[in-house]
């Protein structure tokens, strides 16, 4: 009888211990992004997009992100010779960068305001004038939620992008806003 008892009290008590693991509240953001990227010839273009991301709060101020994003632009560049061929003098390509990051944020609630701050870690991708690339990627930074309602805030973000794309370490500043659906 006693090893019945021990064996369904280690269960109760692994189960319980699985459970404070499960995140039980967190957000989701779906937003407008800003951005530059120095480009394959060496211009650099402003970068529209959205990014969206996925935290998991595992304490009121500790949680997991997933964060994803793409910022589109076009470059206009000219050939640097003169060419006598018609439609080979200025062209127009299209730019496209995609990350794909993770890591910690810590958030404080201070009333109607949720200031944080993350360390996010993962991958860009770039396309531009056919050549593309991928490089390990960081993005350090912050920001702010405002509640608007019960289960609904304003977010504003600043992200230090750092990418390694094409052979060039590049620092650009990641601005976001958009909403967040807390749950």
């Amino acid at each position: 009888m006693r090893k019945i008892a021990g064996i369904f009290l280690s269960i109760a008590l692994a189960a319980g211990m699985a459970h404070a693991q499960i995140p039980t509240s967190g957000n989701i953001f779906v937003g407008y992004s800003f951005s530059r990227a120095q480009v394959f010839q060496g211009n650099t273009v402003n970068l529209n997009g959205w990014e969206g991301s996925l935290e998991g709060k595992f304490l009121p101020w500790f949680g997991i992100v997933a964060d994803f994003g793409a910022g589109y632009g076009s470059n206009s560049s000219a050939f640097p010779i003169t060419c006598p061929i018609p439609g080979c003098g200025p062209t127009t390509n299209s730019v496209r960068r995609y990350t794909y990051l993770f890591g910690p944020r810590v958030s404080i609630p201070i009333g109607r305001f949720t200031p944080f701050a993350h360390a996010l870690f993962g991958a860009a991708h770039e396309n531009d004038l056919g050549a593309t690339d991928t490089s390990f990627a960081t993005a350090i930074g912050g920001g702010l939620d405002y509640k608007l309602i019960k289960g609904l805030a304003w977010r504003v973000q600043g992200d230090e992008l750092h990418t390694n794309l094409f052979g060039t370490g590049e620092n650009h500043f990641r601005f976001s806003t958009g909403i967040d659906f807390r749950f």
